[in-house]
């Protein structure tokens, strides 16, 4: 699985309340693969979290 995301972040923050190993928000919210391993699940719970649907998910 590799989290992509687009252009069009407002960093509300939500990302890294669910996973805050993967989700780092600043200006933007940034995404750390090497992370991803094992927090599938709450990648696919971000990315469905996101309020402006800019979290990719690429199986």
């Amino acid at each position: 699985m590799h989290v992509k995301i687009i252009e069009g972040c407002i960093a509300c923050g939500v990302c890294e309340s669910i996973s805050p190993e993967v989700f780092t928000v600043l200006d933007t919210s940034v995404a750390d693969n090497a992370q991803v391993p094992g927090r599938e699940d709450e990648c696919r719970e971000a990315a469905d979290a996101c309020p402006v649907n800019v979290i990719k998910i690429e199986e």
